[in-house]
């Protein structure tokens, strides 16, 4: 097929992926319309290849030829054309999709997440598969889109959570799914975000102007948000603490630490969400801040509340600062005596025990509570095993590009995952205040002054 990987091991991969679509059904993703044949090669576009862009770039490269490369950073492009000289090489997006149109197959995405969207929907407005990268989007309207555009295209996509591909997760997800701690009536995560610059120590943009190297193409940068003068704060690393260009500790980790319990839970729309914060400002997320959503009864599935904890107190240089986490009365009843709080996790409390999971993807767990382990034992094996990781991640996503079932991520999942995650943003900057939420019609009911956080308006040239 192409390069490392067989047209036999194509439609095996496809075979086993649809053992496990049941699961997925709900979420009503479709096949691709026109999938590929096995024989063909799949020519992949790569916007952003640098940082997370570079393995996944070279992941892609596994499964497919690249053909076309594209970042804002002249020297980031060029260590890239270094694996792929072939590729053709593009500072902008949008120029390279108009250009390589008819030589493009699918598109990765890994691009700071205020341009995931203006990316990942023109790409498949011109019916392009896609890979984002997550959080899936910067703005939670841009999650309905998002789903929505995908599902009128018909292409096939995936979302770059990568806990996803591991079979620990599968298993958690059918451990909860066949009842073995009964209703799951709280779900606590918790994380070591942040770890770059945001408030306490940035709450004012910074006042020196310095002129842009010479390496980076800043229009192309800023994109669709407004205009702004160049500053290292803001790239390469240090725009996830920006509100204009990234979506904090929430979107740059709840995409993995909260899937398995989103899964397992089948969670879908929050009716309400309500946080507590501390530094909310106009520029960069908080210093830390408190979570809370409230998920309705689920068909069979009891309502169920979702507590999110982020940052310390002082912010994150402040290594005294007490970091912000789940109550000490439930931290003593899943750590072993003598045993450390991992930096990131989650935990599940049913009525008949907790799964606790010191791991950012939920891959790594235990079961708390008498005969339960035994219990989870007896749980027979409903979804498709992967345990391949980020590689694994392409691998689904190439397989439904020829004509396999939905990649386990697919954007009818993720824009849901990620539509939900982003809330919280919005609720931080409504600290205090509890926002009742309707999913279907996107628009919360009683606060309404919080609905202009769900998007703004794009610059000129780079609206969706």
């Amino acid at each position: 097929m192409r390069q490392q990987t067989s047209r036999r091991e194509f439609l095996q991969q496809a075979g086993v992926i649809a053992a496990g679509v049941g699961f997925w059904s709900a979420y009503g993703q479709t096949k691709a319309a026109d999938p590929k044949s096995p024989n063909d090669k799949i020519n992949i576009a790569c916007i952003g290849v640098g940082g997370k862009g570079d393995s996944d770039s070279s992941q892609a490269g596994n499964h497919g030829n690249i053909v076309a490369i594209c970042d804002i950073d002249d020297n980031t492009l060029g260590k890239k054309a270094e694996k792929y000289p072939n590729a053709k090489k593009y500072n902008d997006f949008r120029k390279m999709l108009e250009e390589m149109d008819k030589q493009i197959d699918a598109v990765t995405v890994s691009t700071p997440d205020h341009t995931h969207a203006p990316a990942s929907v023109m790409a498949m407005k011109m019916k392009k598969h896609v890979y984002c990268q997550k959080p899936l989007t910067h703005t939670v309207q841009e999650a309905r889109t998002m789903r929505e555009t995908a599902a009128k295209m018909k292409v096939a996509t995936q979302m770059g959570n990568q806990g996803t591909a591991e079979n620990g997760l599968r298993r958690a997800v059918e451990v909860i799914q066949a009842g073995v701690l009964g209703q799951i009536k709280e779900i606590h995560v918790w994380t070591n975000r942040p770890v770059w610059d945001q408030a306490p120590d940035y709450m004012a943009r910074p006042k020196e102007t310095p002129a842009v190297p010479a390496h980076v193409h800043w229009d192309e940068f800023i994109g669709p948000a407004p205009m702004r003068p160049y500053h290292p704060k803001y790239h390469p690393f240090n725009w996830r603490g920006w509100l204009d260009f990234g979506t904090g500790a929430l979107g740059d980790m709840a995409c993995h630490t909260a899937n398995m319990a989103f899964m397992a839970c089948k969670l879908g729309y929050p009716i309400s969400v309500q946080a507590e914060a501390k530094d909310v400002n106009e520029e960069t997320f908080p210093t830390w801040a408190k979570i809370k959503f409230e998920f309705p009864k689920r068909g069979d599935l009891d309502a169920c509340d979702f507590y999110w904890y982020e940052g310390r107190e002082g912010g994150r240089n402040n290594k005294d600062g007490k970091k912000i986490l789940p109550p000490e009365e439930l931290l003593n009843k899943v750590l072993k005596s003598g045993e450390k709080l991992a930096d990131s996790g989650s935990m599940l409390i049913g009525e008949k025990g907790i799964l606790f999971s010191p791991n950012d993807y939920g891959a790594a767990y235990r079961l708390i509570g008498e005969g339960i382990e035994d219990e989870a034992k007896k749980v027979k094996e409903t979804l498709p095993r992967n345990g391949k990781g980020d590689d694994g991640m392409k691998a689904e996503w190439v397989a439904a590009i020829m004509g396999g079932s939905p990649a386990m991520s697919n954007f009818d999942y993720a824009a849901m995952l990620t539509e939900t995650i982003l809330l919280g943003n919005v609720a931080t900057r409504m600290t205090g205040k509890k926002l009742l939420w309707d999913g279907p019609a996107m628009k919360f009911t009683n606060e309404t002054a919080a609905n202009k956080f769900l998007h703004y308006d794009y610059r000129k040239g780079w609206t969706l």
